[in-house]
């Protein structure tokens, strides 16, 4: 390594650690503050609107889609445009969440006669108790940090990494208060890969009626390969006269008797079919049946009823193409 790249990473570190500091600082001095912040923002019959200037309004940012995410309605004003015109947004069942590290901020300091005839809370993250948004928060959470981590201690550092993780604190310990489930938090992210993963069933991307590769124990192992080739999921259910599952007979099966040199047009495929076979309902969530095909080094699921009767079948091709993967 290079004396500059050994730079670069000395510089690195001592970022790091000046902001480890700064978190663990800020998390020995929460307190009833903290608690009274919660029940505010638990209790708020409207929505969170988070607000602040420059960096303070990127962290607010962050926080605000982070309290939406996790079961508390809520959006970012920026006090700029509010105070010509966007405070409308803002109504007296909601709550407002200030963040200015010095607690002077002229943009949000102007919003404040406004918001005490609107008689709406506020919740101040700043460093200092005795700034002018300070004294008229009705809640303030300490962000005071003892060095910023710019060697200038010019850029806010620290101070915008303690907002975010106390903001994050906030938001989670709502989570858990409201009880907010991943069922709750996939309805809020239907469109990404978390979404799907967590919403997805095993109904939703199966498929079913003639599409099911089928067989009787009473089929040859020919009759079943001439099915698998038919439905083209590389296997197929084998099942009684009273349409219960019994068994399984993949393509892995067919390499295997081919060695064995078993005669396919005489041969009954109950003879050789693998009994029982993974199966999974169809009720189970699609990510679930990912995690059961990848343990046991499967292809292909057959879905069965209450009664093991074949209802539905899919294969990793079609969890990869529904985004599961």
């Amino acid at each position: 390594m290079t004396e500059m790249h050994s730079s670069f990473v000395a510089s690195a570190q001592r970022v790091i650690a000046i902001e480890t500091k700064a978190i663990q600082a800020m998390q020995a001095r929460l307190d009833s503050a903290f608690e009274k912040a919660c029940d505010i923002l638990f209790n708020c019959k409207g929505k969170v609107v988070v607000s602040g200037m420059g960096k303070s309004g990127h962290v607010g940012h962050k926080i605000a889609a982070t309290l939406a995410s996790t079961g508390t309605p809520s959006f970012f004003m920026h006090p700029g445009e509010a105070n010509h015109g966007d405070l409308g947004m803002l109504s007296e069942n909601d709550v407002l969440l200030a963040i200015s590290n010095s607690g002077e901020t002229v943009e949000l300091i102007n919003l404040l006669p406004v918001l005490k005839r609107l008689n709406v809370p506020v919740i101040a993250m700043t460093n200092s108790k005795t700034s002018t948004l300070g004294r008229y928060a009705d809640v303030v959470l300490d962000i005071s940090v003892a060095e910023e981590a710019c060697s200038l201690g010019l850029a806010p550092t620290s101070s915008t990494t303690v907002t975010l993780v106390l903001g994050d604190a906030l938001a989670i310990a709502l989570l858990d208060a409201r009880g907010f489930t991943s069922d709750d938090f996939a309805l809020s992210h239907p469109g990404g890969s978390l979404g799907r993963k967590l919403l997805l069933k095993v109904s939703d991307i199966m498929l079913t009626g003639p599409e099911l590769p089928i067989v009787k124990t009473t089929a040859t192992v020919s009759d079943a390969l001439l099915e698998i080739s038919r439905k083209g999921l590389g296997m197929t259910a084998i099942v009684d006269d009273h349409q219960v599952m019994q068994g399984i007979f993949t393509d892995g099966d067919l390499r295997r008797i081919l060695d064995a040199k078993v005669d396919i047009h005489a041969t009954c495929v109950a003879q050789i079919m693998t009994r029982g076979g993974k199966t999974i309902g169809e009720e189970e969530l699609a990510v679930e049946a990912l995690n059961l095909m990848e343990m046991y080094k499967i292809s292909a699921l057959m879905v069965v009823d209450d009664n093991h009767i074949p209802i539905g079948a899919f294969n990793m091709h079609m969890l990869l193409k529904a985004g599961v993967l």
